[in-house]
């Protein structure tokens, strides 16, 4: 029988997506990315395909992960940037081998050669962080207004307005729990 893992919290911007893979940061944490098999699974999702993950390559995209967190919540507070968060970030761009192509669509991909490593891969993420906290892209750095999650997103709403990193998961059980407290109160007056 195999490890049942908790699905991948996917989004259109591939740094923020990866900073997902800890999720409810500030309550009971659910860590999406526990083997490194289960980086490799969610770089392959995220187009990014690798043979293989090593235990201190794991080690490395955590490092990653929360320095991207840092920064990208620096950000979104519009306080300075982590120079830790910013000096793992930069290493890790500089370190990847990836090249950059154009689809027929005319949207950029990443390329990563049939030799790439965990560490080409951590390159791209990288990158994209740098081109997201540069405020190089349409949208804004936000933070999830869910009191345990409190993740960076990016948010590319016409009003620049969302207040959840997903509304699938964070905003529905927000909006589930202003339901239930409506209905007790209501209920509670009726009395």
């Amino acid at each position: 029988m195999s490890a049942r893992f908790p699905d991948f919290r996917l989004g259109k911007v591939l740094a923020t997506s990866f900073t997902g893979t800890l999720s409810e940061r500030h309550g009971d944490a659910v860590e999406r990315i526990p083997t490194p098999n289960r980086l490799v699974d969610w770089l392959a999702v995220s187009g990014l395909t690798v043979a293989s993950c090593t235990a201190a390559q794991l080690e490395l995209a955590r490092e990653l992960r929360e320095s991207i967190h840092a920064a990208a919540t620096a950000a979104a507070l519009r306080a300075p940037l982590p120079a830790s968060a910013v000096q793992v970030i930069n290493d890790r761009s500089t370190r990847g081998r990836a090249a950059a192509v154009l689809t027929p669509e005319g949207a950029r991909r990443w390329r990563l050669g049939p030799t790439s490593s965990v560490e080409d891969a951590l390159g791209v993420i990288a990158a994209d962080a740098i081109s997201v906290i540069a405020g190089e892209r349409d949208g804004r750095l936000a933070l999830c207004s869910s009191p345990t999650c409190q993740a960076a997103f990016f948010d590319t709403s016409q009003s620049r307005t969302r207040k959840w990193c997903d509304m699938n998961t964070c905003g529905n059980r927000q909006k589930k729990a202003r339901f239930n407290a409506s209905r007790s109160e209501n209920s509670g007056s009726a009395r």
